[in-house]
């Protein structure tokens, strides 16, 4: 197997037609086929289902995919690094986010990065924190920002801060007290009917372990994983949600809520950025983990 089978392959699986990948390209359809062919003999099974229809992936064609698009990555990072003069920040770097933290990190980030790093290019991937730690392993980021993540040796972690998780519920008509009222047991909580993010996502996890620790577990009416849905579920029926104060401030819907802390001693919830150990840090990507740390601390303040 050699890079340009690899790119090739993930080509051909990206636009599904060896038709369009060959135009993409420049390369003729037959010498693209043989070369899809020759990496199909020597990995000793098909990568694609050929049908009259078109082409689509096999059950190995969608692992080499996965593997295929992290090595490809990790060499253009290679070579960029090995291009790039010492301590320039030029290339490009890729970040992995949660969907709570997203919208109110993605524009600031962004418009920083374009200032700080004139040179270099940005990706912005959207996931949960499972999800995008992944990504990082199999070299699809460069780095993410995750909840409450369990130590391992192939990652580092920086912790920035700790966010409250309170118990959200809609305003009653008529009702002009402050966002954040009197705090509520765990007891309470788990007499809610709630629309929570299903297994794993983070908070669910740990409002769990919080609630299992003292006898109870949570009632979970809507497993919901988008925070502006979970909001308009909570405004239009009798339901509950666990969330930040950034969530509801992010989406311009702090009137509508009413946001108490969860138990004698709050519960809170860790953001960490993580990079990986098993791949070489270039300048860019420990400078746009400093740029992270260094918005999210301001933002969230």
């Amino acid at each position: 197997m050699d890079f340009k089978q690899l790119d090739y392959f993930v080509r051909v699986a990206e636009l599904g037609s060896f038709t369009r990948a060959s135009a993409y390209l420049a390369v003729a359809q037959p010498a693209l086929s043989r070369q899809i062919r020759a990496l199909e003999v020597e990995l000793h099974q098909p990568l694609f289902n050929r049908n009259g229809r078109g082409i689509t992936l096999t059950e190995a064609g969608k692992r080499l995919l996965a593997h295929g698009r992290g090595i490809l990555q990790q060499v253009d990072r290679a070579r960029q690094d090995l291009e790039d003069h010492r301590g320039a920040a030029s290339g490009h770097v890729a970040i992995g986010v949660p969907p709570s933290v997203s919208r109110a990190l993605t524009g600031p980030l962004v418009d920083a990065f374009r200032e700080r790093f004139p040179k270099a290019a940005l990706t912005m991937v959207e996931g949960l924190s499972t999800y995008v730690l992944e990504w990082l392993v199999l070299g699809r980021v460069d780095c993410a920002v995750v909840y409450n993540v369990n130590p391992a040796s192939t990652i580092d972690l920086l912790p920035v801060l700790d966010e409250a998780l309170y118990l959200v519920t809609a305003r009653q008509p008529g009702d002009s007290g402050p966002l954040v009222g009197a705090p509520v047991t765990l007891a309470e909580v788990a007499e809610r009917e709630l629309v929570i993010p299903s297994r794993p996502h983070s908070i669910r996890m740990l409002l769990e372990t919080a609630l299992a620790g003292a006898g109870h577990k949570p009632r979970v009416a809507l497993e919901i994983e988008s925070v502006p849905a979970i909001l308009d579920l909570v405004e239009r029926h009798p339901l509950h949600a666990v969330l930040s104060l950034k969530a509801i401030r992010t989406r311009g819907r702090e009137l509508d809520f009413s946001a108490r802390p969860i138990g004698d001693h709050g519960l809170t919830s860790t953001l960490w950025i993580a990079t990986s150990t098993q791949r070489p840090r270039g300048p860019l990507v420990d400078q746009s983990v400093a740029l992270l740390r260094e918005l999210m601390l301001a933002l969230w303040k």
